[in-house]
Parts: structure tokens; C-alpha cells; sequence
């Protein structure tokens, strides 16, 4: 049995020791760890980098990325702040929301040209019942989570809070405001997506 194929059948625990023990020797320039590293954990970090983007060529791109990231940075790491899979998940995230914030910028940029050229900003009465159906669609979805979720929802759209903000105005550790917060974005997904379909 290979390594790699040991390491998926262990605990998490000798799972992540042994991807520690390929990033202590990738830091060290070998590149054989290093391979075995990516083998045994490019599968962990595409399935999530597809899940937030939901294109598979940019999640092959950013894959690749993070790992030009950690063979970069495979010195800098630091075990005693989490284990190797989750830093390699943490740069994964981290990569794959600058690429939706890059693509966003750039579709903001090619639209702006055609903004320009819109004569009226008065909406028309199709726009306005249009807008009042997705008002009524927002309500009624914020209504159904629950009260924790709507909480941190509402202190992070309507009152501009960031999660760090959140956890210290709810008193929460800040993982918990995110799990509320990622929670509650798909449930209000799943809602208006499903009254809109």
C-alpha cells in the first residue's frame, strides 16, 4: 500500500502528521515530499476550491495556486497554529474568494461602459414589481432561518459588522460566527432559489 493511500485510510490526527512530515522536508527543497504532499491532499483542497467557485477550470487554476503557495511558504508554516490541512484549506478559501473577487471586479469594469449609456435611472413599473417580489422573497427567507442565523445575517448586511466584529458583539469564538454566517448563506440560498424557481 502507498503512502498516500495509508494516509487516507488513518486518523486525522496520523493523517495530518504525515503531511506535516512532507511539508518539513519540502521546506527543506525536496521535492519528492513535496509531490507526496500534493498527492495525498489535492483532492481536499479542488473539492473545496469547486464548491466556491463551481467551475472546474478555475478550480484546477487555483489549485495549482495554493500550491505554489505552500511550496513557497512550506518554511513559514507554523504547527502550533493548526494542522497541515487545515492550512492548506485556509489558503485554498483565501485564493478561491480572490478569484470571485477578481472576476466580480472585471464584470463590474466590462458593465460599466453599459451603464453609462442607460438614458433614465427611474426604474420602470415591470422593475418595481420586479423589486417588491425580491424584497417579498428576502423577507420571507430571512424569516425562516433560525434566530441565531438571522442575527448574524442581519449584523453583517445591515449593520456592516465583520465576523471578528460579530464574535465580540455576540460574545461567540469567531469559528462559531462563521459556521452561523456560511449556515445561513446557503439556507437563504436554497429559500429564495426555490420560491424564485
Amino acid at each position: 500500500m502507498s503512502a498516500a493511500a495509508a494516509v487516507r485510510m488513518g486518523p486525522l490526527h496520523d493523517r495530518d502528521q504525515l503531511w506535516f512530515g512532507f511539508l518539513t522536508k519540502a521546506a527543506e527543497g525536496d521535492r519528492d515530499a513535496f509531490a507526496a504532499l500534493y498527492d495525498a491532499t489535492s483532492s481536499l483542497v479542488y473539492s473545496l476550491v469547486l464548491r466556491i467557485l463551481n467551475n472546474p477550470a478555475d478550480a484546477e487554476e487555483v489549485t495549482l495556486d495554493v500550491y505554489i503557495q505552500a511550496w513557497r511558504d512550506a518554511k513559514r508554516f507554523d504547527s502550533s497554529r493548526g494542522g497541515v490541512g487545515a492550512w492548506l484549506v485556509t489558503i485554498a478559501r483565501s485564493r478561491a474568494l480572490d478569484r470571485i473577487r477578481a472576476h466580480e471586479s472585471r464584470q463590474k469594469r466590462e458593465a460599466l461602459p453599459l451603464v453609462c449609456e442607460i438614458q433614465s435611472n427611474v426604474p420602470s413599473p415591470e422593475d418595481l414589481s420586479a423589486m417588491s417580489q425580491d424584497r417579498r422573497a428576502v423577507s420571507a427567507a430571512m424569516a425562516a432561518l433560525s434566530a441565531e442565523q438571522r442575527e448574524v445575517i442581519e449584523l453583517a448586511y445591515f449593520r456592516g459588522m465583520s465576523q471578528s466584529e460579530m464574535a465580540e458583539h455576540l460574545k461567540l469564538p469567531l469559528g462559531t460566527v462563521k459556521t452561523r454566517v456560511r449556515l445561513a448563506m446557503i439556507r437563504l440560498r436554497e429559500l429564495i432559489g426555490g420560491w424564485k424557481a
